[in-house]
This record gives structure tokens, sequence and C-alpha cells, in this order.
């Protein structure tokens, strides 16, 4: 096992580097640069370019420099824990995403949870009561949760809510408590304004779920030894969960890697539309403007989610399926 773990720790590290290559020369591939987009803007702002000015600026920024130049510049700050300078908010990387990355990891990980919470045992009874009109209705909810955007789920909730009760669900904080100092009273408020975007967040990938865990287990349930323990008088409660459901929620464990990070993701259109301050609207505005060392940044935050992610639901799989084995692997 400890051969593995070091294995894949280097594995990890080489994955990092690449997509910080990749990453990085994917922001730069629109025309132009952060100097073009702020030209734009202020000619539409129908204020004046001062051609020094954007000189100084790129001389400043690094941005007369090759690609490649620059993005070694970039490497090497991030290895001594300099994330580098947005250039379209003027503040320090690092001072950005750490400002919202707590509230991102909150709703990341609540959604998740409740994805899986909710879907687990839903499939469970899914696949135990195969065509029951349980069954059926358990499936068109899922399929319309997966045929339903986020953002529009967002949009619905928030009318309902307006309409129905008065109140204003966006954001999460109220008013008074958006930059207050931390209280039990921010802390209250933070955890009534989390069900809404949690489950808006959390559905989408509910649906999904369901249909994994309901065919798992219907294969499981068709086995021959399931077949074989029920014939031996085995209860049916102690058959089903010492053994099939064990087996079915491997395919669920294994999707944690990218679950979390797609979360993240997936979430910047919905958190645009309910005002939410994470790294989604972050990055979504890092990459209109090309501001390359935020939007690098948070992209390499959501490689490092979705290679330690991957990394845990290996682990998890260890010890929840006794025939997984990475020593024998190893050998």
């Amino acid at each position: 096992m400890v051969n593995y773990v070091i294995r894949r720790v280097l594995y990890m590290a080489l994955v990092l580097v690449l997509v910080s290559m990749i990453a990085f020369l994917i922001i730069q591939l629109p025309p132009g640069d952060y100097l073009t987009v702020y030209r734009a803007n202020q000619q539409a702002l129908g204020r004046d370019v001062d051609e020094a000015e954007l000189a100084a600026m790129g001389k400043l920024y690094g941005l007369d420099k090759p690609v490649y130049v620059q993005y070694a510049v970039w490497v090497w700050r991030i290895s001594r824990g300099n994330l580098g300078w947005s250039f379209n908010l003027k503040e320090k990387v690092g001072t950005l995403i750490a400002d919202r990355l707590p509230f991102t990891v909150l709703l990341s990980l609540s959604s998740l949870v409740f994805a899986y919470v909710i879907a687990i045992p839903i499939g469970i009874y899914s696949a135990t009561h195969q065509y029951s009109i349980a069954d059926f209705s358990f499936t068109f909810m899922g399929f319309v949760g997966l045929a339903t955007p986020n953002f529009l789920l967002a949009l619905i909730f928030m009318l309902l809510f307006n309409r129905w009760f008065g109140w204003s669900i966006g954001g999460l904080f109220s008013p008074e408590f958006v930059d207050a100092p931390w209280s039990w009273a921010r802390v209250l408020d933070l955890i009534k304004h989390m069900p809404i975007p949690v489950l808006v967040i959390g559905t989408a990938g509910t649906g999904y779920l369901v249909r994994v865990m309901r065919g798992s287990l219907l294969d499981e349930l068709a086995r021959q030894y399931v077949i074989t323990a029920r014939a031996k008088g085995v209860e049916e409660h102690t058959l089903l969960y010492k053994y099939p459901v064990r087996l079915s929620i491997n395919p669920i464990v294994s999707t944690v890697g990218w679950a979390l990070a797609g979360i993240v993701s997936g979430e910047t259109i919905t958190a645009i539309v309910l005002g939410l301050e994470t790294t989604g609207p972050l990055l979504f505005r890092a990459l209109l403007a090309q501001d390359m060392y935020l939007a690098g940044s948070i992209t390499m935050l959501l490689t490092f989610m979705v290679v330690i992610g991957t990394f845990i639901s290996d682990m998890l799989l260890v010890l929840i399926d006794p025939r997984i084995r990475y020593e024998a692997m190893a050998g």
C-alpha cells in the first residue's frame, strides 16, 4: 500500500504540471490579452486610451514577454506560495481565492452530501421495488432533474419564494451581514441561506446517482450468490445490505473525485443567478477579462480537487470492497 500511495502522489504531481501547462495555454488562446480587453472596455466607456500607459501596464504585468516566459514566472511564483496578481480586480490572487474558497467548499460539500444522502436510499428502494409506482415516479423525477438546468431551477425557486413568502433567497447572507464581522448571528444567517443553493446545485447530480445506484443494485441482485443465499433462507434485509448494496455503491464512490470538482465548476451560472460569493463567478470574470493568473490559479485548484478526490475515492473503495487490494496491482 505504501508503494501504491507514493506512486499515486507522483502521478498526481505530474497531472498538476500537465494541467497547469494546458490551462495556461488555453487561457492564452483568445486573441489579445488582458490589455486588449482593458482597451476595449475603456473605449466602450468613451474614454481615451493612452498607448504609453498600456505599454507600461504590459511591462508591469509581464505581458510583453513570450507565453513560455509568462508560464515559467507563474509556476515559479506558485512554487513559492505566490499565486500572482489579479489584473482586473487589482488584488492578490491568493487573497481573492481565500475570501471565497471557504464558502465554495462548504457549499460544494453540502451539495455532494445532499445528493448522496438522497440518491442512495432512493436508488435502493427503486431497485428492490422494480416497476412499482414508486419506481416509475422516482425515475420520472430523476429524468426531470437531469433535464432541468441548475440556473433555471434557481430562477424558479427565486420566483416562487418571492411570490409566496416575500423572501429574497439570493446570496449567502442577508444585506446586514454581508460585510459584518463573524458572530453567531452571522453563522445562523449563513445556515438560513444554505438550503436553497444546496438544493439547487445538489439536485443536478441526484437524478444521475439514483440511476447509477438502481442499475448497479439490480445487476447485483441478479447474481448467483444472491439467489443461492435466498434459497438458503438468509434474511432479505441482512442479505441486501451485507453484500449487494456494499458492492453497488462502488460506482458511486468512484465518482467522488470528479463529482466534487464538477459541483464547484458547474455551479458557476447558478452562483451568478443566486448572487453567491463563490469561486465560480470569480473564474467567469477572470476568463472574460483574460486575467490569466486568477483564472489559472482557480483552474489549478479545481484540478487539485479532482486528483485528491480521486485518491480518496480509491482509498474508500478498499474499505468498502474487500476484493480490492492495491498491493497486488503494484506487484
